[in-house]
């Protein structure tokens, strides 16, 4: 710019880190949307967002509405919410989990915050100083990365492994691990890869982060999310063995993410994380941010002592059928391997097999290309740390995922080498 013949010399720009650190879902989404064929007369597949709750058949319970209606029709709840949450909403989500635990938790080990992100934002936050570093899972989901690499937390990836159902590889946490690390991230039932961990494994994970003397991120936003053999565990099962910092919310089992409810819950009964001042850092990171809206904090002891089983039950099986569908229907499409049956949350990982494929340099392209000739959007699997994979939810109505599978089977043999073998077998 400039003014009377000299240019201007402006003090400011934007911050550079923050656009390094900008991974996300939503911005992989947006930038796909931008390939989408505006004359194509279908409606988007949208295999990308795992976020049921905008259909018919995922809607929650009217049950679960109520109390949220009648604490806003009250009046009493406009004002700021009182110092760090209400009273009431954290003994009522302190008694909820504790129901699946061997002991009682207290409400002065539970935080409220604005969704889940907002207590991955707070963990993240606590935990950068210098030097530290974290464990964190591949595949991923993006806001743990984009989180630390913005706090200038490093983040060193260990492997969950397709052969083994998705399962933690304890050996590459110990080799990964040095006087710097202070903790582990394990996500169960698992996005992005539809995995449950057993009892057994998640002890073994405790184990191991108490010889490494860390604890552990229990990000447990699809609690109770498990339609397969192996039934939910909550990690917080095992804080006598290491401390664990449970992540859940309100928004995948009550099939609401707008409401923005999420948490932090402390499983240590030695006391270990308030002893080394984590839990003390937490309390005064929240003082510094925003509250969940104070009507919702108000509702929630009732919404969790709302009959929920039939809601639930239904959910589940709806998620299992569609999982099923999503699964079986991937291998049978040659340029596709589905490695295992998704057994919970509402996403699976699927290998895209680029030796079947002529034109398609890798699964960035193959998700612009589909999205552009078939308006279906899919997350590649290099925004969730794995190249070459892809990022499907179930979370979508059954025909959208026959619809969907049906427009990657023409995608496919558009593009499929020639003399292709034919597709290979399921693989359990």
């Amino acid at each position: 710019m400039e003014m009377n013949g000299k240019e201007e010399q402006w003090k400011f720009k934007g911050n550079e880190e923050l656009n390094k650190s900008s991974l996300s879902v939503r911005g992989t989404l947006s930038l796909l949307s931008k390939h989408l064929n505006a004359d194509d007369p279908r409606p988007v597949v949208p295999f990308g967002l795992a976020d049921p709750s905008v259909y018919p058949s995922f809607r929650t319970s009217p049950s679960f509405v109520q109390p949220l209606v009648d604490a806003v029709n009250s009046g009493s709840f406009n004002s700021y919410p009182s110092s760090h949450v209400i009273l009431p909403a954290r003994t009522a989500l302190a008694e909820y989990i504790s129901k699946n635990l061997a002991y009682q938790l207290s409400p002065e080990e539970v935080f409220l915050t604005i969704g889940c992100s907002q207590a991955i934002e707070a963990i993240i936050s606590v935990l950068s100083r210098p030097a530290a570093n974290i464990l964190l899972p591949r595949p991923f989901f993006p806001l743990y990365k984009s989180r630390a690499d913005f706090q200038r937390l490093e983040v060193r990836h260990f492997d969950l492994i397709p052969e083994k159902n998705w399962e933690v590889d304890l050996e590459a946490i110990q080799a990964l691990a040095d006087h710097n690390t202070v903790a582990i991230v394990v996500i169960n039932p698992n996005n992005p890869c539809g995995s449950v961990y057993t009892y057994h494994h998640l002890k073994q994970i405790a184990e191991t982060a108490r010889k490494l003397g860390v604890f552990v991120i229990s990000d447990e936003v699809y609690a109770h999310i498990a339609f397969g053999k192996k039934p939910f565990v909550p990690m917080g099962e095992f804080g006598s063995i290491a401390p664990v910092l449970t992540l859940g919310s309100l928004s995948k089992r009550w099939s609401v993410p707008g409401w923005r409810l999420g948490w932090i819950v402390i499983t240590d009964p030695h006391g270990t994380l308030e002893k080394h001042g984590i839990v003390e850092s937490i309390r005064n990171y929240l003082n510094i941010t925003p509250s969940p809206p104070t009507f919702i904090q108000a509702a929630l002891p009732q919404i969790l002592a709302q009959p929920s089983d039939e809601f639930f039950s239904d959910l589940l099986g709806l998620l299992r059928e569609n999982a099923n569908i999503l699964y079986e229907k991937m291998n049978e499409i040659p340029c596709f391997t589905c490695p295992n049956r998704p057994e919970g949350s509402m996403l699976a990982m699927v290998k895209l097999n680029l030796e079947q494929l002529e034109g398609i340099s890798d699964d960035l392209d193959f998700c612009n290309k589909v999205a552009k000739e078939e308006s279906v959007l899919i997350i590649p699997g290099s925004a969730v740390g794995m190249n070459n994979w892809l990022r499907l939810s179930f979370g979508i109505e059954r025909c959208s995922i026959e619809d969907g599978a049906a427009r990657l089977k023409a995608f496919y043999e558009r593009h499929a080498r020639p003399n292709n073998a034919a597709a290979a077998p399921l693989v359990e």
